[in-house]
């Protein structure tokens, strides 16, 4: 009924301001509702994990050049004459990981990119699209997706998400910020998603509904379609009560998810 509702919604709802208002008193009412999660990076470790497949090949070092990366410890964009490793992925796609010249020399540098490469290499073509570079630095600081680019700090890395075993997640949660907040954050239809289900996933994605939301309930959305088997009922009921409608507009997109789909 809800998608039947959203369909109806999506070609008749433009033409009568009647049904818009109604849409916005209902959203308005259930948008009181709280998220069932803060963030959901946490809600299950084993989305992906150790034994998935990767499609990463090989990199090979390629020098130290000066490259322009952002470092969150700066809060803002330096100039590293960083180690460069293009990576090869056995779909077409290659990244440059750029790792700070920090690492004091190339074994420790080429093993850190080595070790994100293959993680990235977990993640479906459709998150790996736009992911043109990594930035690799030392310190205690999160994560980062977006400017065709996944940004890494390996302290927190290890202290934080891999420690918890949330490092594919993460992965996946940045990744979407990089290939797919561009084409799908202010879609008229994912809007209209979002209007429909009334509710946010997680409290971070209500505080910044274009900035996050799509990061926020890509992994969810991921979980119940592709790692159903490895989640609870209880997970799987409260994701599809709680995000029906942007499942649905997902799964309209025809995502590219290989290797997690050969």
């Amino acid at each position: 009924f809800q998608h039947y509702f959203y369909f109806l919604k999506v070609n008749i709802i433009k033409s009568h301001s009647y049904y818009i208002f109604i849409a916005l008193i209902i959203y308005g009412y259930s948008n009181q509702i709280e998220p069932p999660f803060n963030g959901t990076i946490f809600i299950d470790p084993d989305i992906i994990n150790e034994f998935d497949p990767s499609c990463y090949v090989d990199l090979k070092y390629q020098g130290c050049e000066v490259r322009t990366m952002y470092d969150r410890r700066e809060d803002g964009w330096i100039e590293n004459k960083a180690y460069l490793f293009p990576a090869k992925y056995d779909d077409g796609f290659t990244i440059e990981i750029q790792v700070n010249s920090e690492f004091k020399n190339l074994a420790d540098a080429q093993l850190v990119a080595e070790k994100f490469a293959y993680e990235i290499g977990k993640l479906p073509n459709e998150l790996r699209k736009n992911v043109e570079t990594v930035w690799i630095h030392k310190g205690m600081k999160p994560f980062g997706g977006g400017n065709n680019n996944i940004l890494i700090h390996t302290d927190w890395s290890k202290k934080y998400y891999e420690k918890q075993g949330i490092l594919e997640e993460t992965l996946i949660h940045e990744a979407a910020h990089t290939s797919l907040d561009q084409s799908h954050a202010k879609d008229l239809l994912w809007i209209e998603a979002q209007k429909m289900d009334g509710k946010f996933i997680s409290q971070y994605a209500k505080d910044n509904p274009v900035r996050e939301d799509i990061a926020e309930s890509y992994l969810p959305y991921f979980a119940l379609r592709y790692r159903r088997d490895r989640i609870s009922e209880s997970l799987v009921k409260l994701i599809e009560d709680t995000i029906p409608n942007r499942i649905f507009y997902f799964d309209n997109q025809k995502f590219q998810m290989y290797p997690v789909v050969k």
